[in-house]
């Protein structure tokens, strides 16, 4: 079965008892036992029919065995990390998500170092390797500046050693990158973003291999409770069934605001994987099946009053949606993270993230010529 037809097939088929082609949204909480031959469902915080369709189907689009759903991309982290024990160190990529900052700021208290290095260098990644790492946590691409790191060179060296890869591949999405077929061990996604595609339900999801991580996963995720309601998992498979379709029209319409921007006397430096002359296009060209649909660009006026005038991009986080947005993530999403951290990085005050939708291409061209 190709990709696309996983995407509507997949955990979808019809009842039996009534022939539904959309299987009911079981919210009960409980389950009668007696009526169970093999005991499967016991309670909600463990199991629920409506989640497991969902990770049936998430678990196929990268042919692995597992995937478990998660109430929010932080979530699914939490618990990743939780492999991790006191002494070791979790090495990460140097440009990551706000929130992924955050999550890591969280580990010292646990024991647990975290090293920020640039995994777009593997020979970077072989210089800190050693026996203390518990988990390589790669972002590509990278939020905002869009870094490509090669996840087949990252898992060579990772994997004489035993050390796990993780890879957050939220902004790529499994319709542009397969990080298990390129040798990662996990795929981490903030489902919220292009699985859910509209801006209306929060999730996240770890999709593996492993036996052993599933057992893990699973326990830790029934024990703390950071699991997703049903109607949450319902939308989040409706959004699946048009992921390939949005994803493609996005990347198009991203590539157009991408020539547009090096027009502008307005725009610096373009960050796009698209680019020729991007540090890591070969890469992405090689890892991916299309360059995505964040573009990040610094602007050489007053960001805030760019923010003002654009009218059909949203001025909001989050990306992945049917609605284009845009955010300078200083001021948003990089928050959290501290001033000269973000300067060292190359995420000046000025840099802005888009956030490309479905809307009509020219309108979106349009608004983002007069904003600029």
């Amino acid at each position: 079965m190709e990709f696309d037809t996983k995407l509507v097939k997949v955990g979808q088929q019809a009842d039996t008892r009534t022939g539904d082609i959309v299987p009911p949204i079981h919210v009960a909480t409980t389950f009668e036992q007696r009526s169970q031959s093999d005991l499967r469902y016991f309670y909600g915080r463990g199991e629920n029919p409506t989640r497991e369709a969902l990770e049936e189907c998430l678990a196929s689009l990268e042919d692995a065995p597992h995937a478990l759903a998660f109430s929010s991309g932080q979530a699914a982290g939490a618990t990743a990390l939780s492999l991790l024990s006191p002494g070791q160190r979790l090495i990460s990529s140097d440009d990551v998500y706000g929130g992924t900052y955050s999550l890591f700021s969280t580990l010292g208290k646990y024991g647990i170092t975290v090293e920020y290095t640039d995994l777009t260098d593997p020979d970077a990644l072989a210089a800190t390797l050693g026996d203390d790492v518990g988990m390589i946590w790669v972002e590509t691409p990278t939020n905002p500046l869009l870094k490509v790191a090669d996840i087949t060179a990252l898992a060579a060296l990772a994997r004489p050693r035993g050390i796990p890869v993780l890879v957050d591949n939220t902004f790529a999405s499994p319709a542009l990158q397969q990080p298990l077929a390129l040798g990662a061990d996990i795929s981490l996604y903030s489902t919220t973003k292009f699985i859910s595609g509209h801006s209306d339900v929060i999730g996240g999801a770890l999709v593996h291999r492993s036996d052993d991580y599933q057992r893990a996963f699973f326990a830790y995720r029934t024990a703390y409770g950071n699991v997703p309601g049903a109607l949450d998992c319902y939308l989040l498979h409706r959004g699946l069934k048009t992921m390939s379709l949005r994803v493609e029209r996005q990347n198009r319409t991203a590539e157009r605001l991408v020539a547009q921007l090096l027009e502008s006397p307005k725009v610096g430096a373009v960050h796009y994987p698209g680019l020729a002359d991007h540090p890591q296009h070969a890469v992405a060209a090689r890892q991916m099946s299309g360059f995505g649909s964040v573009v990040s660009f610094e602007y050489l006026g007053d960001p805030q009053e760019l923010l003002k005038r654009t009218e059909l991009f949203a001025v909001a986080v989050s990306l992945g949606s049917v609605h284009s947005l845009i955010e300078c993530p200083a001021l948003m999403t990089h928050r959290p993270v501290p001033p000269e951290t973000r300067a060292a990085l190359g995420i000046s005050d000025r840099l802005m993230r888009l956030a490309v939708g479905i809307e009509d291409a020219g309108d979106l061209a349009a608004d983002l010529r007069n904003a600029l």
